[in-house]
């Protein structure tokens, strides 16, 4: 649960999260079955959702990219990458972590290598997801080991320069931090962590870290309603849960997933769409939020 510290989180979070909360669920969500190791999504302009598929884990080459359209048929998008997993979508272009790059995927479906693993301050171990922000700039999570060494948070701005902004020296909280979400200024941050399971805002002018909430188990995918209520999926616990800040609280929306891994929001609001990593599957697991 969070801290008791109900008005500080609140007002850090003041124009982003509103008070509202899940009411009974009041359309039906679908599943999409056969996909290879499905590990983020996104929906783009053009209704399509784009699924990284790493395939097998350690095996260069045999990553892509496929989309689903409205009537849940499954296309391979891009080919020939190595771990692809954290999306995200900066004008026309689809942006992906793949392991230690970043790549830059045109609507073609032909990609280049965006910014290289050396232009890192420090050689990536797991780049993880994927966050823009409004002014055209990147973020990216390196997970470290996923038990809490190497662990980091990098800007890449539009030219792909990479910056660091925060990791396990500047913080020892820092541990393996996965899924990001950015607020509208792009001077605040919330990141989960996949080691430890907490939610934390990040000053990203003062690198001051707090703690939101706790209990997260393997903390992965981080999404905000276009109300403000928060989705956060844990891919250890297969669950997704979602997270009110203004009223301190965290229910579980949905259990029973295999390894519920880099969630999205769907464009109408209706839906926290969910990678079952272990299943094969992409799930729109429907919500209603009033």
């Amino acid at each position: 649960m969070f801290p008791s510290k109900k008005t500080l989180i609140a007002s850090c979070l003041a124009g982003l999260f509103a008070t509202i909360g899940i009411s009974a669920q009041a359309h039906q969500g679908k599943t999409v079955s056969g996909l290879k190791t499905p590990e983020s999504v996104v929906e783009g302009k053009d209704g399509k959702v784009y699924v990284s598929e790493i395939v097998e884990f350690g095996k260069d080459g045999d990553g892509q990219i496929s989309t689903i359209d409205k009537d849940g048929k499954i296309a391979v998008f891009a080919k020939g990458m190595d771990d692809p997993k954290g999306l995200a979508f900066i004008g026309d272009h689809l942006y992906v972590a793949d392991k230690t790059r970043v790549l830059k995927v045109a609507p073609d479906g032909s990609w280049s290598v965006f910014v290289p693993a050396e232009a890192f301050q420090h050689p990536p171990k797991f780049l993880n997801d994927l966050e823009p922000d409004l002014q055209g700039n990147l973020y990216v999570s390196d997970s470290g080991n996923l038990e809490g060494v190497g662990g980091a948070i990098y800007k890449i701005d539009p030219s792909g320069k990479v910056s660091l902004l925060i990791d396990g020296e500047k913080d020892k909280r820092v541990l393996a931090p996965n899924g990001l979400l950015m607020d509208d200024t792009g001077k605040i941050m919330m990141q989960v962590d996949f080691a430890s399971g907490i939610l934390y805002r990040l000053d990203l002018g003062s690198g001051e870290m707090q703690e939101l909430a706790q209990g997260f188990g393997g903390g992965d995918g981080l999404v905000h309603h276009p109300k403000g209520l928060m989705f956060v999926s844990d891919w250890k616990n297969g669950k997704v849960f979602s997270v009110d800040a203004v009223k301190d609280e965290v229910k579980l929306v949905k259990d029973g997933f295999k390894a519920a891994a880099d969630i999205a929001m769907s464009k109408d609001g209706r839906y926290v769409i969910v990678p079952d990593m272990k299943a094969g599957e992409v799930v729109w697991l429907p919500i209603h939020v009033k």
